[in-house]
């Protein structure tokens, strides 16, 4: 199937506009797509008539444009007809937003849905989703844009079963600088699965790590999903549901989906390379390292901060997620102490963790963080930078990121994400150097790269 005209549309017509009820999810979408995107849009409606001045058409076929993408938002029972419709007007594809089907046990209905779409190689996207979203270009969710925390334009692809969890990640993103290229919502994923979209997103230009919620597969489609994540030449994270008999019920009812054995997935999954996220946090940290570092490490890690305590704290998590810190070698350990500050020399400790103590300034992270980068003991610096540390600037970070691409090893910061340090964070943001808000978010993305084996 031909995915394109459903993801990069450049008409869409909303089927089920309503002329009594602006709160109707199809208004919604109607309305935040007329408004504030630029694709063109037209709304449908069996009853005909106008909305705002706009014509409401009865039936995609009536509107006088080739349509690519139809949103449609109708009761269960009429979608076969409406998608049939579609299919006659030559559309592109359509999300369907209807509930009602697999998940309600109305398992006829979705087939013959599902017969329809195959007949005619139609792509579409649920039903019982919230569809698609794309960065500055369209936006196919039934929530009122005020009420959404929109990332910007990235790299970054999501799938997921659940349009609350999409939901939920993409606010995470955007608090976290997280750039995406598109969101998809596939809810009960009766014709396109995740399949058919890591494909879709493996050849798409715009991507560069894809990102999979799920809840569970059809026979055999997991190990094909796994084998063909394993071989996409991207970063592939998935964040699994039903790990446990409870939330094995839950995925069952929600989406009508079979978790599967888990621990089986999981292992074939570590097997091939494909990076597990264990839950929602680790999700978006992995995403935003692996956006910024597509490579593999098997887990060597030093880092450097001011502060012994946040030391010891990233120390104990690196080794709770199966990083090591090693020792740094008594001539290593010289060389950083020879290098630094007369004021810091005799008052830091350089085994690793390295604390440069609350008296270090720009010039002593520099060199440091310079030193370590040359060292093959090292395969990831971790930098917890404080920005309440009198004798540094909030200079440093942009400085740090120079080294990098100097230097070219994978550096990770940490640095409170409040507004009066935001300086700092950008620092690093801007130049594609992952910042976590938090010490175990800064470990989770050395360990992105460690539970990523490129191809």
């Amino acid at each position: 199937m031909n995915l394109k005209r459903l993801f990069k549309p450049e008409t869409m017509a909303v089927v089920g506009v309503s002329l009594s009820n602006e709160s109707n999810p199809a208004n919604v979408v109607y309305n935040k797509n007329r408004l504030r995107y630029p694709v063109q849009v037209f709304a449908v409606n069996g009853k005909g008539g106008t909305i705002r001045g706009e014509t409401l058409y009865r039936k995609v076929q009536d509107i006088p444009a080739k349509i690519d993408l139809v949103i449609v938002a109708t009761k269960a029972e009429i979608v076969p007809s409406v998608i049939s419709d579609c299919i006659e007007a030559d559309a592109g594809g359509a999300v369907i937003i209807s509930g009602g089907f697999a998940e309600t046990g109305y398992m006829d209905l979705q087939n013959q849905l599902v017969s329809i779409a195959k007949e005619s190689n139609f792509p579409i996207i649920g039903p019982n989703c919230l569809g698609i979203f794309s960065p500055s270009h369209m936006d196919t969710f039934f929530i009122p844009g005020e009420r959404l925390l929109i990332p910007d334009r990235g790299r970054v692809a999501m799938v997921s079963q659940s349009g609350g969890i999409l939901v939920d990640h993409m606010i995470k993103c955007a608090a976290e600088g997280v750039g995406m290229s598109l969101a998809v919502s596939i809810g009960n994923k009766a014709v396109i699965k995740e399949l058919d979209l890591l494909r879709y997103f493996k050849d798409d230009p715009d991507t560069d790590v894809i990102t999979f919620y799920l809840e569970g597969f059809d026979e055999n489609e997991g190990r094909k999903f796994v084998v063909a994540a394993s071989e996409c030449g991207k970063p592939v994270i998935v964040l699994k549901s039903g790990k446990t008999p409870g939330g094995t019920s839950a995925v069952k009812s929600h989406t009508a989906s079979i978790a599967g054995d888990y621990e089986v997935f999981s292992s074939i999954m570590a097997q091939y390379g494909v990076v597990e996220a264990k839950d929602e946090f680790e999700m978006v940290a992995f995403a935003e390292a692996l956006s910024c570092y597509q490579r593999s490490i098997e887990g060597k890690v030093a880092i450097i901060t001011g502060s012994g305590g946040h030391g010891a704290l990233a120390t104990d998590a690196c080794f709770l997620h199966g990083l090591s810190v090693p020792v740094l070698s008594q001539s290593a350990q010289a060389e950083l102490r020879s290098i630094v500050s007369p004021t810091i020399r005799d008052i830091s400790s350089f085994v690793n963790p390295i604390d440069l103590t609350g008296s270090a300034i720009d010039d002593d992270f520099m060199a440091v963080v310079r030193s370590v980068s040359r060292n093959d003991d090292i395969e990831c610096i971790i930098v917890l930078l404080l920005p309440y540390l009198p004798r540094i600037t909030m200079d440093l970070s942009a400085q740090l990121s120079l080294l990098y691409q100097q230097e070219g090893k994978p550096i990770v910061a940490y640095v409170p994400h409040v507004d009066k340090y935001k300086m700092l964070v950008e620092g690093f943001m801007l130049n594609k150097i992952p910042v976590a808000d938090s010490i175990e978010d800064a470990i989770h993305m050395a360990e992105a790269m460690r539970r990523y084996k490129s191809c």
